[in-house]
């Protein structure tokens, strides 16, 4: 339920483009990420802890130069990703990168001249770069269709040591839609040459860190199905620290305490020290046992070359049901965040969206209309999912229910006629919550509505006893017709009638397709291994947001407390042309939907009235 929690949040806009003078496209979607995030340094045991930097946006992943003179870290404070350094004592602060595109996870050269990092400047994906410090000039070091992680320079400038999924496929997580995250250790000279794999491929081991002698990285490591079992950081569970020599590719195992162990150090004094993440404990400890800076919140611990003190992120989660703006890579579309799986009502002034309460048994569905504070119009048990409006703003359609693939991990592979999984269907109300009631019932999971634009019939998915696929409602007289007979999901109604766009379960990969309403003309949009999800028609029909798991992980994933990779949010045309990217960031995104302009007067209109 802790996942659920995070899962909410979305996205809208309100700007003008530069380029017409008009006002830009007004998108939402959820993105699973912090909503704050600062730095704090304090002593190695976590005493004497002091802010770094302001609270207010998001700073994370520090790195301690190997002088101590600086520490490198990532801030959104002045849009996308960008790359920042800082004197300990929170003096001399300097914008390393301007850059529309992400850059993350950096490292200091051993005499701090150069700073290798994660970027996907070079056509979306993570792959390594080396920034001069001094010009700021940026040079790629590596390139590929996978990802690299969390570099490392070795204290004698020889190599670099990265994480890398560059060999990965992506299986499914235990049969579900999201995808386990196969990671090796590579390196690689500062040059470009050299690249080799140390560690045994098949499974994980990621954020390599030296040893004082360059001689040995430390990682951890874990199953590859673990990295499934350990992202979210609430499932208590064991995993190894691991040194590896680079000359052998020998690996042995290092002592150290119980629990899920993420980003180990050999600091000066020899002594391994790691964050610990897990359902029982969090924060960080040592190989001795001791611990150090505690808290859920503590993120990317990086100690000083002496090892007396550490720096570290605090994470904070605070999403509302009011939009919150959000920085775009594009003009012409504004994005906000919001709660969970957003809908706008057809005059675009009232936004549907559902938050969890803090105890994880109840769902509520509020109304956000524009400026005001939300409102709820209807609590359930479980949950409410995907609202809908319909054409005449007068009633909203959304699935409430148990939901259990969304709940539990363990259940997602199950049959939804299974207890577990709950039954979830249909339920009717008026804009203002009153006259509630179910338009589905049986064992079959029902959800994921639309309306046509008429308002006369609905677009849902089913699975379950009576088949798998579409079905249209006549709501007259809730007549149902199947339209597909696949495993299809979040079908969106188009605005001029004509087509459902919907995603298709085609093996382990899933693409957006379109189907004529009366089940003629089917014609896939997307062809590319991994997910694609959550569909959203522009006002006019012409164009379709959706999220898209094609640009990878950029992090590792058990880092990020995010489920899967499918966090950019794209646009195409309706036939599946012109695919633009629209967000760039390490956080998973979701649940878009584009928000109809209002009505406004043209002024040449107006001024003759």
């Amino acid at each position: 339920m802790a996942r659920v929690l995070a899962l909410s949040l979305c996205i809208l806009a309100f700007a003008a483009s530069p380029d017409s003078g008009q006002a830009a496209d007004r998108i939402l979607f959820d993105r699973l990420g912090p909503t704050g995030a600062a730095l704090f340094i304090s002593n190695a045991d976590g005493s004497a802890e002091r802010p770094l930097t302001k609270p207010g946006t998001l700073d994370y992943n520090p790195s301690w130069s190997a002088r101590g003179d600086w520490i490198v870290f990532t801030s959104e404070r002045g849009g996308s990703a960008d790359l920042f350094r800082i004197h300990p004592d929170g003096t001399g602060i300097e914008r390393l990168t301007d850059d529309p595109a992400y850059d993350d996870q950096a490292a200091f050269s051993p005499n701090s001249n150069r700073i290798v990092f994660v970027s996907t400047r070079a056509g979306g994906r993570a792959n390594l770069w080396i920034l001069d410090a001094a010009s700021h000039k940026a040079t790629p070091l590596t390139s590929g269709n996978g990802g690299d992680f969390r570099p490392s320079w070795s204290p004698d400038g020889a190599w670099i040591a990265f994480s890398s999924d560059r060999d990965s496929d992506f299986p499914p997580a235990k049969g579900r839609w999201e995808r386990l995250h196969l990671v090796d250790i590579y390196l690689i000279r500062p040059d470009g040459t050299g690249l080799k794999r140390i560690s045994q491929h098949g499974d994980f081991c990621g954020s390599p860190k030296w040893t004082p002698d360059s001689k040995s990285i430390v990682t951890y490591c874990m199953p590859a199905q673990d990295t499934w079992t350990y992202r979210f950081g609430g499932q208590d569970g064991d995993n190894q620290l691991i040194k590896i020599n680079i000359a052998s590719g020998e690996a042995t195992r290092l002592a150290a305490g119980a629990g899920v162990k993420l980003l180990p150090a050999v600091l000066a004094s020899g002594e391994i020290g790691y964050l610990r993440r897990d359902k029982t404990t969090a924060g960080v400890f040592y190989g001795n046992g001791t611990p150090g800076p505690k808290g859920r919140d503590v993120r990317t611990p990086s100690w000083s070359p002496d090892g007396a003190q550490i720096v570290y992120s605090r994470f904070v989660s605070q999403h509302t049901a009011e939009p919150v703006k959000e920085w775009s890579r594009n003009p012409n579309f504004d994005l906000y965040s919001t709660t969970w799986l957003p809908a706008y009502d057809p005059s675009g002034e009232h936004l549907a969206v559902t938050k969890i309460s803090s105890d994880g048994e109840t769902t509520s569905l509020f109304i956000v209309d524009e400026g005001k504070p939300a409102r709820s119009i209807l609590e359930q048990k479980g949950l409410i999912l995907g609202p809908s409006w319909s054409p005449d703003g007068k009633q909203i359609v959304a699935g409430v229910g148990i939901f259990t693939a969304f709940l539990d991990d363990e259940a997602g592979a199950k049959k939804p006629i299974d207890s577990l999984n709950g039954g979830a269907q249909l339920g009717m109300m008026n804009a203002d919550g009153s006259g509630f009631h179910l338009i589905t019932g049986g064992n079959s999971n029902n959800a994921f509505a639309s309306f046509a634009p008429n308002g006369k019939r609905i677009v849902y998915r089913t699975t379950g006893p009576d088949g798998v696929g579409l079905r249209i409602m006549n709501l007259d007289d809730q007549s149902v017709k199947m339209l597909t007979d696949e495993w299809d999901n979040f079908p969106v109604w188009s605005p001029r009638g004509d087509l459902i766009a919907f995603i298709r379960r085609n093996g382990a990969d899933f693409e957006v397709f379109t189907i004529h309403p009366d089940g003629t003309g089917l014609k896939q949009l997307t062809n590319l291994h991994g997910v694609n999800a959550h569909l959203a028609w522009s006002p006019d029909g012409e164009r379709l947001l959706f999220c898209s798991s094609r640009m990878g992980f950029k992090d590792e994933v058990v880092l990020i407390n995010a489920p899967q990779p499918y966090g950019e949010v794209f646009v195409m045309r309706s036939d599946g042309t012109q695919v633009e990217q629209l967000t760039d960031d390490q956080w998973e995104e979701g649940g878009p939907a584009w928000q109809p302009h209002k009505p406004q007067l043209d002024a040449r209109t107006a001024s003759s009235q």
